[in-house]
């Protein structure tokens, strides 16, 4: 499943690549304009991901773009759906390997059902990231989770971010997410705010300050 892109470089030779999902219903086009907002200090390659279009079981059978059916009635429904959007997103990993950037100088970010791909491919990969950015989101399955994560994973940085008046996500989901990595010995940098589901100023504040990750010396070739 190839996935259709929006790509854009914050400046000339970027250091970096972020490579963002969207979340339930959006596209790529979701989070392009946050680009200028970040003020960001290294330049960096943005690549936003079109989600595949599906039919979504939660929505009464309406189609739209998702990366994964939620089905209420059965919380694990959607597995197959996201290891197939995980492996469409590792393709894009492999693209910018290819262009010279190591996967270690890739930030994955990803906003609700985003972050879910997110976490379960940067969990999963064979190399580390630079950082896995998880917002307004969850550890799909979490309570078996420890039995796929890899080793190269477990000092990967992870930002996870959260809205305390969430009303699609609650936040004791995604802490329990949090807590279930942290069993795990993951290092999580963790923020809560003010919010429902969606992003806001400070948020974007603290997202910028992570993207320093990208300024360290590499260790990996891929």
């Amino acid at each position: 499943m190839a996935l259709e892109t929006i790509e854009i470089d914050s400046a000339e030779s970027p250091s970096g690549t972020v490579i963002w999902l969207h979340g339930l219903g959006a596209d790529g086009h979701d989070f392009e304009p946050i680009v200028p907002e970040l003020k960001l200090a290294v330049p960096i390659r943005f690549v936003f991901p079109h989600a595949p279009k599906r039919s979504v079981t939660i929505n009464g059978g309406m189609e739209m773009r998702a990366w994964y059916d939620i089905d209420p009635g059965s919380p694990l429904s959607g597995t197959e759906d996201i290891r197939q959007s995980a492996a469409a997103v590792q393709e894009l990993v492999e693209a910018e390997n290819r262009k010279g950037m190591p996967t270690n100088r890739i930030v994955l970010a990803g906003f609700s059902q985003g972050g879910v791909i997110a976490f379960h491919l940067g969990l999963r990969s064979e190399y580390r990231f630079a950082v896995l950015m998880a917002l307004s989101t969850y550890v799909h399955d979490h309570e078996h989770v420890g039995n796929e994560v890899s080793f190269a994973s477990i000092d990967t940085p992870i930002f996870m971010a959260h809205g305390i008046a969430d009303p699609m996500i609650p936040i004791t989901r995604a802490v329990t997410s949090r807590e279930a990595l942290t069993a795990l010995n993951y290092q999580i940098d963790w923020h809560e705010y003010g919010m429902g589901h969606h992003v806001c100023p400070e948020e974007l504040v603290d997202i910028t300050v992570s993207y320093t990750h990208l300024t360290l010396p590499t260790r990996d070739l891929v």
